[in-house]
């Protein structure tokens, strides 16, 4: 039997969650200290997923197989391909980022309510998403994918309804009230995609017999099953209504500024960068690789709401007065442009899609970190409350704004690569959903800019005069994620190397080719 590198790569976040919460209460150093060594060894086991990885080989490569509940069809069965490995890597790149920016984010408060904050339990929450996202980007089993798909709840709702950001500290509770309807909405919004996620897929075993979507993929090409069009489209369904909830996508998106501005900025990095990952993940995997002729049915409306996503959201971040909201809002009209890559169902399209999900990442995690010690400073989330940070707090500032750039996808970023690419796949299928797309990218630099416009120059304000520049841990934490945001932007090579093959498959799997470039008809008189 090969070496399970894909459970080892899940496992050690799971049972480093599990000795980091078993640190006695007043070894709170050295649980962090724990916690940030298990994130880099997951690392670098993610690295060595993505070094082993061929890109020109089998689709699903590093498997695993066992019985699970035999009864049932059900098997612990993993494998990657070249999307679900750049996201592993995503994710297991972003967490001791947040595991650093998030050193001091639990300890002990010293106010007069005396709350105990339990660091501990803090990162052994954070290492516990890590693994069960990472699983879920392995999973091939649509049952296990499922479990995993809901278990990562769980520790989400203590991290943002128990956890929440120190602005608040001086309304205990208020702020406490807050956490809690934050962290119920984004619950139960949740929960309901997944009980209707549930529904599919119970569906799709009595109609497949089996939970394996290498099974199933297989039986649906070569006709062994068949399904009838109403049953494919209503499986379609519930099991996109549950990843555009996850993604989010207008209309089901409200859930996210409230959880990502009542949460600590690393946990809203967690949030928005690696959780909401799984959605736009799974609408490739599991909606386009099990539901083809459905995902073609629905791409017309999915387009049309991905549009909304974007412009609304952009709309909606112009006009913000809290920092933490516009990022969050910023993120909507984001995850519009990749549900649209997604859906353009061209190769250019689906491979902008998924770098668009690593770079989304990376530039949300470097702008929002960023924001996060900056109002960790000031103790106010309020735009409004800022101006003139530049000339007392130059790095501070500086890093802020290379984040900005990123998330307005400033050519030379990573971000301009992936958001060119989904541009130019939709408007070659779909002209005028890729010309509305475009004021998404207007948008953007609006936003971007009047933030930093009214936070980081003009008069310095009162309470902004004795801000302190970013530390050496928090330079630990921003450089090294503005250097990949360079690299990715000057040089992608290694993940549409990684990624573009998969892609092809997924394209395979609904049938679809890259529509033909119209010559100009001058072209066509020379000739």
């Amino acid at each position: 039997m090969s070496f399970p590198l894909l459970t080892v790569t899940a496992a050690v976040p799971a049972v480093g969650a599990i000795l980091t919460a078993a640190v006695p209460a007043a070894r709170r150093t050295a649980a962090k200290w724990l916690a940030l060594l298990i994130s880099l060894a997951t690392l670098g086991l993610a690295a060595v997923v993505f070094v082993r990885f061929e890109p020109g080989g089998e689709r699903y490569q590093l498997t695993e197989s066992h019985s699970w509940i035999k009864d049932f069809g059900v098997r612990y069965e993993l494998g990657v391909d070249g999307i679900g490995v750049a996201l592993i890597a995503l994710t297991a790149l972003l967490i001791p980022f947040i595991v650093l920016a998030g050193w001091h984010d639990a300890d002990p408060l010293e106010t007069t309510s005396k709350r105990w904050r339990p660091t501990q339990g803090f990162f052994a929450l954070i290492l516990m998403v890590e693994a069960m996202v990472i699983l879920s980007f392995e999973a091939t089993d649509v049952f296990l994918f499922y479990i995993l798909f809901e278990a990562m709840l769980i520790p989400m709702y203590f991290l943002i309804g128990g956890f929440g950001d120190r602005a608040h500290a001086g309304s205990d509770e208020n702020a406490a009230a807050q956490r809690s309807y934050a962290a119920v909405k984004f619950l139960l919004y949740n929960l309901v995609g997944g009980l209707i996620m549930l529904a599919a897929v119970i569906g799709l075993y009595v109609v497949a017999g089996n939970f394996s979507l290498t099974e199933i993929a297989a039986a649906r090409a070569d006709g062994s099953l068949e399904m009838a069009t109403n049953t494919e489209r209503l499986l379609f369904l519930g099991f996109f209504f549950a990843f555009a909830v996850k993604a989010p996508l207008w209309p089901l998106h409200t859930w996210l500024p409230n959880a990502m501005g009542e949460a600590t900025a690393p946990v809203a990095v967690l949030i928005t960068a690696v959780v909401d990952k799984v959605g736009t993940f799974a609408m490739l995997r599991f909606c386009l690789g099990l539901f083809p002729e459905a995902s073609k049915w629905a791409t017309p409306a999915i387009i049309v709401l991905a549009l909304i996503s974007i412009v609304y959201g952009a709309l909606v971040a112009v006009g913000q007065r809290d920092i933490k909201r516009l990022v969050a809002y910023a993120s909507i009209s984001h995850f519009g442009f990749i549900i649209l890559g997604i859906f353009a169902m061209t190769s250019q399209g689906q491979s902008g899609a998924t770098l668009y999900m690593v770079n989304h990442g990376i530039s949300t995690a470097a702008l929002m970190l960023v924001a996060g010690f900056l109002i960790s400073r000031r103790g106010s989330r309020l735009i409004a409350d800022y101006g003139g940070v530049q000339k007392v707090a130059p790095v501070l500032a500086g890093t802020f704004l290379i984040g900005g750039l990123a998330t307005l996808s400033l050519p030379g970023l990573a971000p301009f690569v992936s958001e060119f690419l989904v541009l130019v796949g939709t408007y070659a299928r779909y002209p005028v959903a890729g010309v509305i797309a475009t004021t998404g990218i207007v948008l953007a630099a609006l936003y971007t800019l009047v933030l930093y416009q009214r936070t980081m120059t003009g008069p310095v304000k009162e309470g902004v005069r004795t801000l302190p520049d970013l530390r050496p841990r928090e330079l630990a934490v921003v450089v090294p994620l503005i250097a990949v945001l360079i690299f990715l932007g000057v040089f992608p090579k290694p993940l549409t190397d990684v990624v573009n093959p998969a892609v092809r498959h997924t394209m395979s799997d609904v049938q679809q080719k890259d529509p033909q470039p119209s010559a100009p008809q001058n072209v066509e008189a020379a000739k």
